[in-house]
Parts: structure tokens; C-alpha cells; sequence
């Protein structure tokens, strides 16, 4: 692509160049002495011009013949098949005279038809290019260059891999993009570099510095981030509204304040504007924790706080002072959490609309009723592993909540088909039911809930005793249910 455009520069007298240096090339029309003298003032002007910004190379090693370690080899290369010659140091001759290039390089020119798109259309094209690919259309010539920069193109920043070095990747991007507006990105408002296991709080302070209009940001994975850097960015970000820490065991706290261990009073003014907030995985995370954290971010709607293992009930009564517009939240796998937890979470009251306590084990019909009786617009429900949970549970959740369109009671072996009988007289817009491993559940149970639930969609009964007539009929009457089973008779 490359020698393409180089080709095009030579016969149209147009500027291309790649990252690191100029390239040119040129055809082989017999020129007069008017053309010639035309061509040598526009090579020689082309020949001067430079790039003064530092190359995506860093972000993405080049694959392209003639680029090594991101810089011009000066070799040329040249093919009699329709190939011109393409040099990155000084600007070769006008006039070629070999015949053979002479009949291959008009064919080519009709060929390069992405050049004819209008910018619009070119720059409408790299929008769906991640960074790295957008980094490599920039090194192909002059115009892509220019259209790969586009500040509209640069509004989200995606970068993946273990090996990348993050760090300096942002660096190199965030002055690049600053060149217009120093020392600021205007346009920037994701960056998503999740298992990038490089990044380090040197990389988040270069975008907190740099993206004072950063609305998201997702580091998911990258264990090296700490407290310390969480606070730089939401200090000096006000407008983050989505932050994905998922995995990052080092974060302990998101706050306005350096210390962990000191919360913000209502009379500092001053609150995060997080509206959604991922800490599956944060290990380390503790009641007092969560008490700053929910202090600092009272626009919470999301919470996922998976596999926080630490967590009490203590915590969660924290969370339901400062944050009562939580619509979503997740809690599974925090073993601590019991009942008084759900009593907790029930003040949400019809404000919450999806719920996940699956493997809570001090969890029971107790909680449930809880939660059924005062969070009536529930829509999912995620109980996987709740194995106190019983048919009298399931019978006072699908009476008050009948807007259930989601539900899992897997692996709780006290449920049974009197259980589903009344989940499926009072749940009618049920879309997606999983039952794995309720061992308590037969195919009459499965046949009353087809019968009254026509928009299933998903039905989850793996190693559960059900026959193959009970399937049958659940695939009659919902014709476009995915039925997950574990029966190799039913296909």
C-alpha cells in the first residue's frame, strides 16, 4: 500500500510520507521539459518537508517491507509487475526510463481506487479501526497521515496485549494528540487498555493529566494500578462517569483524599461523578473501604463488587445511606453476606433492577422476601448457589415481583416443581431460567413453565433428572428457547 501511494505522490505531484521519513516515488510518463522542470521544484520542495511527531511505531512494531525497528531502510524496491520504486531517503529521479515500469505503473494508478474517497469518506472508514490499526494507516503516506489524526478519530483509545508497553504508549498518543491544544486532550473520553499488565500509576497519571474531559476509563486486569492512581485520575477528571477496575487487587479505595481512611463530609461540596463502577476481584477490599468509597461516589447506578470477598453486611448498609439510586448491583461470591445484607439492599426499594448474590451462602428465604417485598421492579435475579433457598422463596418472589425476566436458582437443591408452578402462573415475560443442578426439579415442573412462558428464550437444566418428552415439549411451545441439558438423547 505503501508503494502505492508513493507511486501516486511521483505522478500527481502530491506530498506522502510515512512516520518516520519521507517517501517518494515516482512513474515513468515520458516527460517534456516543461513537466520536468515542474516535477524537480515539487520533488525538491517534498524532499524538505518533515514530521515533527513522535511515531506510532511505539504503539505497534511495523510488519510493512522497508521498515525496520520503526525507521526507513534505505533500500528501494521495484517489480516490472506493476510495482514503482519507492525510496525513504532522498527523493529518486523524475524521469525513469525503463520500459517496463514505464507499461506497469498506469495499470496501478486506475487500481488505487480508496484514493479517489473524499476525506470524509476515508475518515468515516479509519473510524472503525482500533488505535494500533489506526497507528499503522497513519505510516502509509502524507494523506493518511493527516486523515488518521483526525481529532474526531481520537475520541477512544484501545490498546491490548501483555507485552505492550502501556506506559509509553500513552505518553507518545497523548502528546501527539495534544499538539493542538497543549498539554490538553480535548477530544479524548475512553481509554480502555484492559490486560495491559504493563500499565503502571506513571501510565494513568500521564491520562489524568492530559484528559480532563476522560468520561471512561477501563484498566480491568492490570494488577499494578493502586490507590494512588485512582485518586489522580478522579481528581483530575470531573467528568468520569464509568471506571472498570476489575482485577486490579491493589485497589483498595476511590476518593477525593489521598488517605484511604478519610472520608469527604457533604460540607466539602466536592463528589465524584462515577456513575458506574466495576471492582470484581479487588480482593483486598474491606467494609471501611467501601464506606469511602460510597461517601465519595453518591451517583452510583452501577456497582459490581464480585469475588470482594471481605465485604459484610456492614458494608453494604454504608452503600445504602450514600448511595440510594443504585439500579445494578452484584455482590456474588461475598460469603459474608447474609440476610440482613438483603434487608439492606431491599431500601433501594423499585430503584433496583438487577440483582446477583449467587454462592452467598448465609443466604435465604428470609432475604428473599425481603427483596420481593419492597424491590417490586426487579427485572434479574442472579441466586446461583443460594442453597437456602426453598420453594416458599420462589413462591413470595413471583407474586411481587412479576416482571421477572431473568432468573437463576441453580445448584439450590430445596427448590422444586411447586417452586416453578408458581413462578410460571405469575412471570409471564420470563425470558431466561436456569435450574442447573436442582436436583429436586422433574419435566412436569419444566412442561408448566413452557405452557405459560412463550417468550422463553434460554433454559438452563443441566444435570437435572428431566426426561426427553419434557424437552420436547418445552421446544413446542417455545420455539425460540435455547435449551442448555445434558441429556445426549435430546438433540
Amino acid at each position: 500500500m505503501g508503494a502505492n501511494n508513493g507511486k501516486q505522490y511521483g505522478s500527481e505531484g502530491k506530498g506522502s510520507s510515512s512516520i518516520s521519513s519521507d517517501v517518494s516515488s515516482s512513474t515513468d510518463h515520458t516527460p517534456t521539459q516543461a513537466q520536468k522542470n515542474v516535477a524537480t521544484s515539487e520533488d525538491s520542495d517534498l524532499s524538505m518537508r518533515t514530521l515533527s511527531t513522535p511515531s506510532p511505531a511505539l504503539i505497534c512494531p511495523p510488519n510493512l517491507p522497508g521498515f525496520q525497528n520503526g525507521r526507513g531502510s534505505s533500500t528501494s524496491s521495484s517489480s516490472i509487475t506493476g510495482e514503482t520504486v519507492a525510496m525513504v531517503h532522498s527523493p529518486p529521479p523524475t524521469r525513469l526510463t525503463h520500459p517496463l515500469i514505464r507499461l506497469a505503473s498506469r495499470p496501478q494508478k486506475e487500481q488505487a481506487s480508496i484514493e479517489r474517497l473524499p476525506d470524509h469518506c476515508m475518515v468515516h472508514v479509519f473510524s472503525f479501526l482500533p488505535t494500533n490499526q489506526l497507528c499503522r494507516c497513519a505510516r502509509v503516506c502524507r494523506r493518511w497521515y493527516n486523515l488518521a489524526w483526525d481529532p474526531r478519530l481520537w475520541r477512544t483509545i484501545r490498546l491490548t496485549g501483555e507485552t505492550i508497553n502501556v506506559d509509553r504508549a500513552l505518553k507518545v498518543l497523548t502528546r501527539r494528540l495534544c499538539q493542538d491544544t497543549p498539554n490538553v486532550c480535548l477530544m479524548l473520553e475512553t481509554v480502555t487498555v484492559s490486560g495491559c499488565r504493563r500499565l503502571t500509576d506513571r501510565g494513568l497519571y500521564t491520562i489524568a493529566q492530559c484528559c480532563p474531559e476522560l468520561r471512561r476509563l477501563e484498566v480491568s486486569g492490570c494488577y499494578n494500578i493502586s490507590n494512588e492512581a485512582v485518586f489522580d485520575v478522579v481528581s483530575l477528571c470531573p467528568n468520569l462517569e464509568h471506571l472498570d477496575v476489575s482485577g486490579c487487587s491493589k485497589v483498595t479505595c476511590i476518593s477525593l483524599t489521598r488517605e484511604a481512611s478519610i472520608k469527604l463530609s457533604p460540607l466539602h461540596g466536592k463528589q465524584i461523578s462515577i456513575r458506574y463502577l466495576d471492582m470484581t476481584d479487588c480482593f483486598v477490599l474491606e467494609d471501611e473501604g467501601l464506606h469511602t468509597i460510597a461517601a465519595h461516589c453518591t451517583q452510583l447506578t452501577h456497582l459490581y463488587l464480585r469475588r470482594c470477598v471481605r465485604l459484610t453486611d456492614e458494608g453494604l448498609r454504608y452503600l445504602m445511606i450514600y448511595c440510594p439510586s443504585i439500579k445494578e448491583l452484584s455482590v456474588s461470591d461475598c460469603r459474608f453476606v447474609s440476610d440482613f445484607g438483603l434487608r439492606e439492599i431491599a431500601k433501594l426499594e423499585a430503584r433496583l433492577r438487577y440483582l446477583s448474590i449467587a454462592h452467598c451462602g448465609r443466604v435465604t428465604d428470609v432475604g428473599i422476601r425481603y427483596v420481593a417485598k419492597y424491590c417490586g421492579k426487579l427485572r434479574y435475579l442472579n441466586a446461583r448457589g443460594c442453597e437456602g433457598i426453598t420453594d416458599h422463596g420462589v413462591e413470595y418472589l413471583a407474586k411481587n415481583c412479576t416482571k421477572l425476566k431473568s432468573l437463576d436458582i441453580g445448584k439450590c437443591p430445596l427448590v422444586s416443581d411447586t417452586g416453578l408452578e408458581c413462578l410460571a402462573l405469575n412471570c409471564f415475560n420470563l425470558k431466561r431460567l436456569s435450574l442447573k443442578s436442582c436436583e429436586s426439579i422433574t419435566g412436569q415442573g419444566l412442561q408448566i413453565v413452557a405452557a405459560n412462558c412463550f417468550d422463553l428464550q434460554l433454559l438452563n437444566v443441566q444435570d437435572c433428572e428431566v426426561s426427553v418428552e419434557a424437552l420436547r415439549f418445552v421446544k413446542r411451545h417455545c420455539k425460540r428457547c435455547v435449551i442448555e441439558h445434558t441429556n445426549p438423547a435430546f438433540f
